[in-house]
């Protein structure tokens, strides 16, 4: 594959950048959660409506481009839901759903006034009705409305609909999430695609740990090119020089991964190898970019008020969201293995 950038991904992601420049905020003590102000402005620039159909009034792009946003918000660690709202939820939706569901779903997040959250696990359904609990359901707190997984079906449920409890809970680095409780719970199924949503989700975590991942490098370089120990910068000292350089290789096989996964994906060719071998590379890679920004930043680095500690705790958080390094190894082994 060519994994040369298309023009459509180049423009989105220069957009998203200036816009996250910006709009975006982050306060270091806050409660985390969901950045209003920000959303908005993507939806009202077109940035979430551009990598989704024509039908929808989007740019009739796909996964890639979306992964070139899901990067500059990874980049700007900003709290907003594009992942759960736009790669998984409205491009289900999108593809799966009926026009009405659109009309009433979708739009309005394309238009930054709405949350969708996904629930991959945890649920089951009698009779349409869906029951379960699952924790730390990314912008869950926030969210108008899921998609819920179970055995064999998903399912759209209204956050509003009787039986829908939501208790906001905090990540590490204080990202937004939400204890799901669903008792008897009536759903609009969407059909078999888990499967579909989980691959999808997996691809989009990966390409915002490498806007985390490239960004935190970035920052760890220039302060390594200035701090000085004995009348000389670190940046000079070989061992700070192969830290630095392992982690290069690092981001750009997290990056190569991502964008194989992701082409794959949009290709509608087999692509479970290729994405658990991108998530792999996120949470393994990820992990040792995000201690060498610590590391080579010193006493600082481990300072909650400053700016790398931001990138350091994201990308523990993506380190383990949808699988972490182990889990998506195991599952990379028993797909080349094949059928027993």
């Amino acid at each position: 594959m060519d994994f040369t950038p298309s023009e459509a991904s180049a423009d989105l992601a220069a957009l998203t950048r200036r816009l996250l420049a910006d709009k975006a905020t982050y306060d270091p003590h806050g409660t985390g959660g969901f950045d209003a102000i920000a959303w908005a402005a993507l939806g009202q620039a077109g940035v979430l409506d551009a990598a989704l159909p024509s039908s929808l009034g989007g740019g009739g792009f796909g996964l890639p481009e979306q992964c070139a946003v899901l990067t500059e918000i990874g980049r700007a660690v900003a709290a907003v839901p594009y992942l759960p709202s736009i790669t998984m939820a409205a491009s289900a939706l999108a593809e799966f759903g009926t026009p009405e569901l659109v009309d009433r779903w979708v739009l309005p997040v394309l238009r930054g006034e709405r949350v969708l959250a996904v629930a991959l696990s945890g649920f089951t359904a009698a009779d349409g009705r869906v029951s379960g609990t699952q924790t730390a359901v990314p912008f869950g707190a926030f969210a108008h409305g899921f998609l819920v997984a179970t055995p064999g079906e998903v399912f759209l449920v209204d956050a509003a609909a009787t039986g829908v409890s939501v208790r906001p809970q905090q990540t590490t680095d204080h990202a937004d999430a939400g204890l799901l409780e669903l008792s008897g719970v009536p759903g609009v199924p969407l059909g078999d695609i888990g499967e579909w949503l989980r691959l999808r989700g997996t691809a989009g975590v990966c390409a915002q740990q490498l806007g985390v991942v490239e960004r935190a490098l970035e920052l760890t370089a220039a302060y390594a090119a200035e701090r000085k120990q004995f009348d000389h910068v670190i940046g000079g000292f070989q061992a700070v020089r192969q830290r630095l350089a392992d982690a290069y290789l690092d981001v750009e096989a997290v990056r190569l991964a991502t964008l194989q996964a992701a082409w794959q994906l949009s290709s509608d060719v087999p692509a479970a190898a290729a994405v658990a071998t991108a998530k792999f590379w996120a949470a393994e890679a990820g992990h040792r970019v995000a201690h060498t920004a610590v590391h080579v930043h010193g006493g600082v680095g481990i300072d909650v008020d400053h700016v790398v500690h931001r990138y350091f705790a994201a990308a523990k958080r993506l380190e383990f969201q949808l699988g972490g390094a182990t889990q998506q190894l195991l599952a990379l082994g028993d797909l080349l293995a094949g059928p027993a």
